[in-house]
């Protein structure tokens, strides 16, 4: 190699003088991104969810995420039985309680997108 070609080989090969933080950057500002739009929020609404789950009681009217009305007759630890006609029962896992229901009220938004 002629020394000018040898010379320009070093040069491409040394690193441009940068440090290996401002090379993670742009991944580190990718992932504070990420957390704050989307894993923060589903945490927030995890959280909500299970909180509304601990304070079912009997008589609570509930909608299901197959989409079932009906009023809770009996709560067991992970087992509800829901009242969806008068004596017509149907026993569900507690997790499969989307939200609580008012009578008259549309079902909310959420409900839609568990």
């Amino acid at each position: 190699m002629t020394p000018s070609l040898l010379s320009l080989a070093q040069a491409a090969a040394a690193p441009g003088g940068s440090s290996a933080l401002v090379q993670f950057a742009p991944l580190i500002l990718i992932f504070g991104v990420f957390y704050f739009l989307v894993i923060r929020p589903q945490q927030k609404k995890s959280k909500q969810h299970q909180e509304m789950l601990t304070q079912l009681r009997a008589g609570d009217v509930v909608v299901t995420q197959g989409g079932i009305i009906g009023k809770i007759s009996g709560i067991k630890d992970a087992e509800i039985t829901v009242e969806v006609q008068q004596g017509v029962r149907i026993k569900f896992l507690r997790s499969h309680i989307t939200n609580k229901y008012t009578p008259g009220e549309a079902p909310k938004a959420d409900a839609k997108a568990s």
